[in-house]
């Protein structure tokens, strides 16, 4: 039995390398030209019972824990006006609960561990159906089980439901501090070792530390449309006008906050943010099925990676636990799938709600410390 994985994200490399522990073959087809053909962004917080528990499944939880930054869980949040509501710093001896790593990091950490040609990469996924998979540049490849694992914008996803992302009303600027401790020792304190949180008025912005020394800086506006971008007047092209322009959208914040962004560089990405419907299902199909964002795309509050690595080990075991019955093993990981992300993606939608009220820090704090 031929399984085709379209997508070498975390959710197809973990179900690859389930698999392949289990003594099951599969091909991952990527549309990138390498491992090394763009950066893979900032951190993940890896959760205890969903991504590690998809490590541990996939034989890599040692790997993992060696190159984790378990200080990555150190937060500070803060109001626009620079009041301090929150600072949470770990010891060092706290539990692994939700420890960062960088994304390419744990893209390497899947790789290395799968056997060599698993992922071929330069494929890009074009069409599917009748049990073969067709690129864009006229290869194609046959299959028995076909998994979308193509993220968020996912063309197999076509193949079992209608659904696409849906608009926010939430659109964001990501920037960079290379090398901050070198280079600005005073904002590094500032930051720590973790995250640095500032919310109100309809905005946030966020500071988190990754692992070589950079901090990702993000600024997000709640309440903006899908063409905010083309609207706003951010001048995207000229980095040193785009942040200039996201300084005066801070007018009355701290002076801290507005210096996060005068110390960044010239790398200035802009990112609408979507999601599927929540408690999206389709009828399940024998051949095809989609696993992480292609399935329950969800607001970016940390559930996402993790749903995927968890979608990409269940799957694994399922298929290991009946080779021969490919379909049953699709229809019982969907079952329990479903459920599972469901709930991830409702309490997702309500801590993305309490982003956007205009008192988000106070809001956030009762959540993160509820009576």
């Amino acid at each position: 039995m031929t399984i085709a994985i379209v997508g070498a994200g975390p959710g197809g490399l973990a179900l690859a390398r389930v698999l392949h522990v289990n003594g099951i073959d599969a091909v991952v087809y990527e549309r990138e030209a390498s491992r090394d053909a763009r950066g893979q962004g900032g951190m993940l917080d890896i959760h205890a019972d969903t991504g590690q528990r998809a490590l541990r499944d996939a034989g890599l939880f040692d790997r993992f824990s060696a190159i984790a930054r378990n200080e990555g869980q150190d937060m500070r949040l803060l109001e626009p006006d620079g009041t301090l509501l929150l600072q949470e710093d770990t010891p060092d001896d706290a539990p692994f609960a939700r420890p960062e790593i960088d994304r390419s990091d744990l893209r390497d950490l899947l790789l290395d561990s799968l056997p060599e040609h698993t992922v071929r990469w330069g494929h890009a996924y074009e069409s599917a159906g009748d049990g073969v998979l067709r690129f864009g540049d006229g290869r194609s490849a046959t299959y028995d089980l076909l998994v979308g694992a193509d993220g968020a914008n996912s063309r197999v996803r076509a193949l079992l439901t209608d659904a696409r992302p849906a608009h926010l009303g939430h659109n964001l600027v990501e920037l960079r501090i290379p090398g901050i401790d070198r280079t600005h020792p005073d904002l590094a304190a500032m930051v720590g070792r973790g995250t640095y949180w500032a919310l109100g008025d309809g905005k946030s912005l966020a500071a988190q530390r990754n692992g070589d020394g950079t901090v990702r800086v993000s600024l997000s506006f709640y309440g903006t449309d899908e063409e905010w971008f083309a609207t706003s007047g951010i001048p995207l092209g000229d980095p040193a006008a785009a942040r200039a322009w996201l300084i005066e959208r801070l007018s009355g914040w701290d002076a801290r906050f507005t210096a996060l962004i005068e110390a960044c560089d010239d790398v200035v990405v802009p990112r609408s943010i979507t999601a599927l419907p929540v408690g999206l299902t389709w009828p399940s199909a024998p051949d095809v099925t989609l696993i992480g964002d292609a399935a329950h795309l969800m607001p970016a509050v940390g559930e996402g990676a993790n749903m995927a690595l968890l979608d990409g080990a269940l799957l694994g075991l399922a298929l290991a636990a009946r080779p021969d019955d490919f379909p049953a093993a699709v229809k019982a990981y969907e079952h329990e799938m479903f459920e599972r992300a469901g709930a991830a993606a409702r309490m997702s939608e309500r801590v993305h709600d309490l982003l956007m009220a205009p008192d988000a820090a106070r809001k956030m704090l009762a959540f993160f410390q509820p009576d």
